[in-house]
């Protein structure tokens, strides 16, 4: 049987990027799609790029209240249907090195990328283990973590810290969950034509420029080599294989092989090719 088949599917960050691209593709495939976004305008363009049963939800992640009240909303509405929570809302912070970085932007961003995963998480739960203790469908939790969860990477120290924290949060989960038929699962994108490093927010007190942010932005387009279509597709296939974690491009297979490889020595290795990128770019 399909998992789309009477399955519920909640996305965070559907309005633009790979969130986007998740719900056109559930929704084509027969799921019930629930769509969210802080930003109005990207869920309605997601939604005109898409047909089918498709619901357009404003949900700041960042919000413990509204997230209370989005899962005391959407819940009644689920019908014991099976639920697949995508975890999937995220932000980038132009601060540069730590010493520099703003602990109220640290903060910020840690609210969204880790306690919104976390809130989310902690809200439909609870719905999940009564489905799966009444022998119903098992659903699925999917958090977006990053290559950034894999290796800790300068200037990113916020972003990594964020990342890290999902890794390990669902690392937990699974662990505890796996006596259960909830599946669990960590994404960990690689480079993705997406326009999350342009939006990056530029830290308070940060010698960050917009200029240099833009430049950044940019040197991270030429580097980008996968699609958030491609990246939707690789996530779908691995939710149906139920696998733990799944890598997108080949730049996220060869920073997990070198972690795994040299644990420690991966902080030189990558900081020389650092330096070396932004050196060409220059």
């Amino acid at each position: 049987m399909s998992i789309f088949q009477d399955t519920v599917v909640i996305i965070t960050g559907a309005g633009s990027g790979i969130g986007r691209q998740l719900a056109i593709q559930a929704v084509a495939k027969g799921a019930t799609v629930i769509a969210t976004d802080i930003n109005e305008g990207g869920l309605a363009e997601t939604r005109t790029d898409s047909s089918g049963d498709m619901t357009l939800l404003r949900l700041d992640v960042s919000d413990a209240d509204a997230i209370k009240t989005f899962a005391d909303q959407i819940i009644p509405t689920l019908n014991n249907r099976r639920l697949i929570l995508i975890n999937n809302a995220g932000v980038a912070l132009g601060s540069g090195p730590f010493s520099d970085t703003d602990l109220s932007d640290f903060e910020w961003l840690l609210t969204i990328n880790l306690w919104g995963v976390i809130r989310m998480t902690k809200a439909f739960l609870p719905y999940l283990q009564t489905q799966d203790r009444a022998g119903r469908p098992a659903g699925h939790i999917v958090n977006m973590s990053s290559v950034f969860g894999l290796a800790g990477v300068m200037n990113q120290s916020a972003y990594s810290t964020a990342k890290f924290g999902v890794r390990g949060f669902t690392d937990v989960l699974r662990m505890e969950l796996l006596d259960t038929r909830i599946g669990v699962t960590c994404v960990h994108p690689g480079g993705i034509k997406t326009n999350i490093a342009i939006n990056a927010r530029v830290g308070q007190n940060s010698q960050v420029t917009d200029a240099l942010l833009e430049k950044s932005a940019s040197s991270f387009e030429k580097m980008a080599r996968t699609t958030p279509e491609e990246a939707a597709r690789q996530i779908w296939r691995g939710v149906e294989k139920n696998k733990a974690r799944i890598l997108i491009g080949s730049d996220a297979r060869m920073i997990e092989r070198i972690t795994r490889l040299f644990p420690t020595a991966y902080v030189k290795m990558m900081r020389k090719q650092i330096e070396n990128v932004f050196a060409t770019n220059r």
